[in-house]
């Protein structure tokens, strides 16, 4: 009489299973191996995860770095945290369960000084990896007069200090990408050098592939020392201003809508809509372009109440750095919360974004950083909205021994005048 086995961990006899194991008394059955095989699996993973994660915030924790340095645009933040997370977790692990982790390269899309290339150096810093920024508009279809698209990975290279394993882990910003779209809408007798050619030339490096780049960053010859380089693990953000993305549509409502009246609800509702891949290819990006691109981040033109924070909070604010300046010649200077209000407002008029406002500071800090160098037991300078709209004289206040200092402020005030 044959002996009927039970598996030990779920009771089932061996008629009611594929495959029974024994070893002298103790049993198992092929169903039991699978479950405790898919928990020793679980529990690598979650160890690996813990592992990777020592090098690696979560995307939360990458968001409040982003925080630190760009002011505003949350949801932009959000997508490339999470991108950047994902992108490093497939790094470390490309394959898991026999499933290959695809990369999903980025594409920022906003105004002028709204945090573009910006947000893609913070990202780099969390990591401490190689960062190199690239112009679209430079680069030309290969055996054209400029730069060829593999000189985007030579400075990439050259940011690695030319460790070519730490470059191959890298963060490439590429920015103006919307002047390479093909917006023309007839054929024309001439080469598009620097449109569709250089799109069709971006895609393999998008993508990832093993490319020969020169050392150097010269262009690709015969005589040009190259190096073999794998694009699979470089993360490309491609960041434009786009301007028009959006513009026939809202153009063909126009035409249906009144000349007087207020915004439709429908309107502001489809002005918020998330930006789509076919909008992006028919504003002249190619198809297989945008396809390397599937990671998409729409940022907001920056409001006047964004652009003071600009001014205040960020740990290398503009403001804080001429705070430094001065500080190395002894004078503490401060600005009023109205004169920041006040550049907040020309910057927004002008609509230069948080990038112009190194400009505007730069105009009104010059008269005084010709001047203070040179005066003794100057103490503060404070920037008030009447010296910037040069109402007033700037206020400065000096050390109790100081005899006289009008003549200073007629010349600071000689000096503004004339500018």
């Amino acid at each position: 009489m044959n002996e009927i086995f039970n598996c030990d961990f779920c009771g089932k006899e061996i008629t009611e299973v594929k495959k029974m194991f024994s070893s002298e008394d103790a049993h198992i059955c092929d169903e039991c191996i699978t479950m405790c095989s898919k928990v020793l699996e679980k529990e690598e993973i979650k160890e690996s995860k813990k592992e990777f994660q020592m090098g690696l915030s979560v995307p939360v924790k990458i968001k409040e770095h982003l925080d630190n340095y760009v002011i505003g645009q949350d949801e932009a933040k959000k997508v490339l945290a999470v991108a950047l997370y994902n992108h490093y977790k497939r790094i470390d692990k490309p394959i898991v369960k026999n499933v290959e982790l695809e990369k999903s390269n980025i594409m920022l899309i906003g105004p002028t000084g709204s945090g573009k290339t910006l947000l893609a150096k913070s990202l780099a810093r969390i990591l401490n990896v190689p960062f190199a920024v690239a112009d679209a508009t430079a680069l030309t279809e290969a055996g054209y007069v400029g730069e060829d698209v593999e000189s985007i990975l030579s400075r990439l290279l050259a940011a690695a200090d030319f460790d070519l394993e730490k470059a191959k882990k890298g963060i490439v910003y590429i920015d103006e990408v919307d002047k390479i779209a093909n917006k023309s809408e007839s054929s024309t007798s001439g080469r598009d050098v620097s449109g569709e050619g250089v799109q069709q030339g971006l895609l393999k490096i998008l993508e990832g592939a093993e490319v020969y780049v020169p050392v150097k960053g010269s262009r690709k010859n015969s005589s040009a020392e190259t190096i073999l380089f794998d694009t699979t693990h470089v993360l490309f953000i491609c960041g434009g201003a786009f301007v028009g993305l959006r513009e026939s549509d809202s153009a063909k409502k126009s035409k249906k809508a009144p000349k007087m009246g207020f915004l439709k609800k429908e309107d502001e509702i489809e002005n918020k809509k998330a930006i789509e891949a076919k909008e992006l290819i028919s504003y002249g990006l190619i198809p297989e372009f945008v396809g390397r691109i599937p990671v998409i981040a729409e940022l907001d033109k920056l409001s006047q109440e964004d652009l003071i924070r600009v001014l205040r909070e960020p740990k290398n604010a503009i403001t804080k750095q001429y705070e430094i300046l001065f500080e190395l010649d002894g004078v503490e200077l401060s600005f009023s919360d109205d004169a920041l209000e006040r550049i907040a407002q020309i910057a927004y008029e002008k609509d230069v974004g948080a990038r112009g406002l190194r400009g505007i500071i730069e105009n009104i800090m010059l008269p005084l950083q010709y001047i203070i160098p040179s005066e003794n037991n100057l103490k503060k300078c404070i920037i008030t909205k009447d010296y910037i709209d040069k109402e007033k004289d700037v206020i400065l206040e000096y050390k109790e021994d100081e005899e006289d200092y009008s003549n200073t402020k007629e010349i600071i005030l000689k000096k503004k005048t004339a500018n």
